[in-house]
């Protein structure tokens, strides 16, 4: 044969055209094997493409999926793009490109460098979420939701005409309105109500419900922002002016899914830090809701607590400023004061106001509540502390068992009831839930379980409240005013909105039929009153029935589904056939960042419950397994610049020359530099201004860089590009490399120098089947024994590990392998034709070329991953630590069974041992078997 180098470029093209061209990926929706579904997060496509930390999840994921084919699974790994979002939005406005443009030019990009590293994904089931195709069926679940209610006493999400046919039998008597517990009627009442008050009371219920909200609007953006995108009353994205301001909003009625959110997450296979994310953002509690009569008002201020055992400690109470009863309670002496809280707190967003424990603020309304309970008069305050969307927007304030409460008091000089005795010191609150409670009426001396139970009934015989569950988390808000987001299929009727599905357009059925296609539009900016861009479009808006919808969906409403639409994704008649999602069911493992721990994961699961809830599917869990990947982060330079672009090497400051505190420390693009050693003339042309730096280097004339671990961004000038650790090195090198950084779950840094080694290991792999001079080298001699240990001990390690995604210690069994058939010089097709199925999921174009070379003509992903034989996995010998009086002095291999006569004599014959006996006499000779030898003289 002629001569054959490792030709990683030629090889992993030859490939990669070989599988698109026989369809190697193709997944069918029907086999005699058993199914596997690996799915990762799919990708935003930005214009900025993707850099080395991006690809980590997906290498991961398609180690598994082609591993799992090996064994015999019948594997669905697909991938699409989640392309609807702001960030289009934003970029079309900053460039005057429309998003469907840049969209579809950022997921070419995205293709190129997804396809240049070798994955095995079926192309065939990619999914856009901005394509109508798809995004029509993102509208359907929606109008699914909409027409859709929760039945408390059945548990599960049923058609709102079942609520309807109740109405008209019983009223709600049965069916507590979630949405207000005090909305009670007949069905006689029921039926006098008109259609508008009837659509009302039915919006109160739907899983899909329009409400009106405070939210964040930031003028600039045009559009709502979601509290942690705004910073100290500025938006996070281009740091523009936000304000609080109502606005009509759509809501997801996820709360009604609390429990069952909670009890199934012990169903399934993820780490318990994710689970416990889940269980602390929807936050069940139990409790009682109490009502304070307010001194001269008709009205009541509602709390929750969870210490109603505390009740006669509330000092005072505290309302957020920005809850509807402020105005109305405030006294005439105090509005001045209160308007100026107010209008400070407008520009804070929740986190700051949670955040900040030891900042106190507040004002005092004037007002003043009565305690249900001890009938004692105390103030109403309004603070940043308390939010009007959690609980009911008010608190009863224990100063003795509260750190906030008691930092308030202290502040404004309130008076503190002690109500723990000896436990409270004065100085900080006592907010254990142990010991009695004190100077409490009734409740003096009762452990605080008992008192609790004694003050809720006292509280509900008062009349003035009753037992309660609460709930941290809120409703979903499912509102933007944006452009580039999926159209409601909503159509308003003299201010009443309906589904484009119902009876009132069967006259229009072009506005019943889906999808509510987005319209093109050459200006994105905010419409009238905050309300989104379409609803510049008139045309649109209006149509002979009524008024769209102006506001589009959430990010969320894409990537809640989407998993299921990759069962089947050009189905035209509905959003995946029964039979495809019976068959993928769960998807068994899901791979993803832990950013999307709580959103994301929380609105999957409440939808697909949803969807099993009406029958359109036969699982209520979306994800049986969870993996989430850490981070690459960069490996950041930096120059140190004097005044007049004079720079100094970070060597001299190391060595105590120059003090780098004088220096400024500017960030350096990582690609112009070799280690840490900065290419000075490709520095000079980076950027123009430095074309004429002048540099003081070390005594050898290298300028050397300082260096840091920091996350991978452009404005770091640390993002590596795989496209060019490909080209350089080839995909399979920057496969195995990245796996080789560490363990999939923890993050670490990128060092390009480091990924030398992988790729010299792959050369020497390709050495063990072909030389570079004499060409294909390998024998159809037996193996020895020795070589077969070899392979099967990496056959059983690199199976054992990849069912663990331990894939950095699969790769460090592979170069012991390697290393160690090296040194036996073996080229034997018993041993290289299973090592290379062995190696086919980590470096798969090198795999496939190698099996090719072997004579098969099919792929090796079609091959059986081989199975270990025990027989060679067996240790039957150890290499002992031979040692002198305790001190190692020699290694020597025996047999595990060998007789320990037998093994005293020859540690006794060993020239080695002899020379550190000295000549003097065995006080004890020590055999541990399998462990360690002793000679004691």
């Amino acid at each position: 044969m002629p001569p054959m180098e490792y030709a990683f470029g030629t090889i992993e093209q030859k490939w990669k055209k070989y599988w698109q061209q026989q369809g190697t990926y193709k997944v069918s929706n029907t086999s005699a094997k058993p199914k596997f579904y690996i799915l990762d997060m799919f990708p935003y496509p930005s214009g900025a493409g993707l850099h080395v930390g991006h690809p980590l999840g997906y290498i991961a994921s398609d180690i598994y999926a082609r591993y799992k084919r090996l064994k015999g699974f019948n594997v669905l790994h697909p991938m699409g793009y989640d392309s609807f979002g702001l960030p289009a939005e934003q970029y079309a406005l900053e460039t005057g490109q429309h998003p469907a443009v840049t969209t579809e030019k950022n997921i070419a990009r995205y293709r190129e460098q997804l396809d240049n590293i070798g994955f095995c994904f079926d192309w065939d089931r990619e999914v856009r979420t901005s394509d109508a195709k798809y995004y029509k069926w993102t509208q359907w679940i929606f109008l699914q939701l909409f027409h859709s209610w929760y039945n408390r006493a059945a548990n599960k999400a049923q058609p709102i005409q079942e609520l309807i046919n109740i109405f008209e039998k019983e009223g709600n008597i049965n069916h507590i309105c979630p949405a207000d517990d005090t909305l009670i009627f007949d069905a006689a009442a029921w039926h006098s109500y008109n259609k508008k008050l009837q659509r009302d009371i039915l919006m109160r219920y739907r899983l899909a419900y329009l409400g009106y909200a405070e939210v964040w609007w930031c003028e600039a953006l045009g559009t709502v922002l979601a509290n942690d995108e705004v910073v100290n009353g500025v938006s996070e994205r281009g740091g523009h002016p936000a304000e609080r301001k109502k606005m009509r909003q759509w809501f997801l009625r996820i709360t009604e899914f609390a429990d069952r959110l909670l009890d199934s997450l012990d169903t399934l296979d993820w780490s318990e830090a994710m689970k416990e994310m889940q269980r602390n953002w929807i936050g069940k509690s139990n409790g009682a809701e109490v009502r304070f009569a307010l001194d001269g008002h008709d009205i009541n201020i509602t709390v929750f607590t969870t210490r109603p055992d505390t009740i006669f400690g509330v000092d005072f109470m505290v309302v957020a400023p920005e809850h509807e009863m402020v105005d109305g309670i405030t006294t005439p002496a105090q509005q001045q004061a209160v308007q100026e809280y107010k209008q400070y707190v407008k520009s804070r967003s929740e986190r700051e106001r949670m955040a900040e424990v030891k900042q106190v603020t507040g004002a005092f309304t004037g007002a003043y509540a009565i305690n249900p309970v001890s009938g004692n008069k105390v103030p109403v305050w309004i603070s940043e502390y308390v939010l009007a969307g959690y609980g009911t927007g008010a608190i009863m304030a224990v100063p003795s068992g509260d750190e906030r409460d008691h930092a308030f008091a202290k502040h404004f000089n309130l008076p503190i009831t002690n109500i723990f005795g000896d436990c409270y010191n004065d100085t900080e609150a006592y907010s254990a839930k142990k010991g009695k409670i004190e100077n409490s009426g009734f409740l003096t001396g009762l452990e605080i379980p008992q008192a609790t139970e004694a003050a809720i009934k006292a509280i509900e015989s008062a009349g003035a409240g009753r037992r309660k569950v609460n709930y941290k988390f809120r409703d979903a808000g499912f509102s933007r005013q944006r452009y580039w987001g999926e159209p409601f299929p909503i159509i308003y009727v003299e201010g009443i909105p309906f589904g484009t599905d119902e009876q009132e357009f069967n006259d229009y059925p072009e506005l019943q039929e889906l999808p509510v296609i987005l319209p093109r539009v050459e200006s994105y900016k905010p419409g009238p009153e905050g309300e989104g861009p379409l609803a510049n479009v008139t045309e649109w808006v209006n149509t002979p029935a009524g008024t769209r919808e102006t506001n589009t969906m959430p990010g969320y409403a894409a990537s809640s589904w989407y998993f299921l639409r990759f069962m089947d994704p050009h189905n035209d008649n509905e959003f995946a056939s029964r039979t495809a999602t019976d068959y993928w069911n769960q998807v068994d493992i899901y791979i993803g960042g832990t950013e999307h721990a709580v959103g994301h994961l929380l609105y999957s699961r409440m939808w697909t419950k949803a969807l099993c809830d009406l029958g359109h599917i036969s699982f209520d869990e979306p994800f049986k397994k969870l993996i989430n990947q850490g981070m690459i982060q960069g490996s950041s330079r930096f120059v140190y610049r004097a005044s007049g672009n004079h720079f100094i090497s970070y060597g001299l400051f190391s060595s105590g020359i120059i003090d780098e505190k004088d220096y400024d420390k500017l960030h350096v693009d990582v690609n112009i530099v070799n280690g840490v050693e900065l290419d000075i003339e490709a520095f000079k042309k980076w950027r123009p201004e430095y074309a004429n730096a002048t540099f003081q280097t070390e005594s050898n004339g290298t300028f050397i860089c300082d260096i840091a671990t920091e996350k991978m961004s452009k404005s770091k000038y640390n993002v590596v590009n795989p496209d060019d650790i490909v080209a350089q090195y080839g995909a399979d090198t920057f496969r195995m490399y990245e796996m080789f950084l560490g363990p999939i779950d923890i993050s670490k840094p990128w060092d390009t120098k480091g990924i030398e080694g992988v790729h010299r290991f792959l050369k020497k792999l390709w050495r063990l089947y072909a030389d570079e001079q004499k060409g294909w080298i390998v024998t159809d001699e037996p193996a020895t024994e020795a070589e077969l240990r070899i392979l099967h001990k990496t056959i059983k390690k690199t199976a054992d590990d990849i069912e663990k995604w331990a894939y950095n210690t699969s790769v460090s069994q592979f170069m012991i392998c390697v290393n160690d058939l090296t040194a036996l010089n073996c080229h034997k097709r018993a041993v290289l034709e299973p090592l290379a199925i062995v190696l086919s999921p980590l470096a798969p174009h090198l795999a496939e070329e190698l099996w090719h070379n072997l004579g098969h003509a099919t792929s090796v992903l079609d091959a059986e991953y081989p199975a270990f034989d025990e027989q060679y996995i067996t240790e039957n010998s150890k290499k002992y630590p031979v040692a002198v009086n305790g001190k190692t002095r020699a290694d020597m291999e025996f047999a595990l069974e060998e007789d320990p006569a037998h093994i005293q004599k020859e540690v006794l014959a060993n020239s080695n041992i002899q020379k550190w006996m000295e000549g003097k006499d065995l006080k004890k000779f020590i055999y541990v078997k399998g462990k360690m030898i002793n000679v004691v003289v």
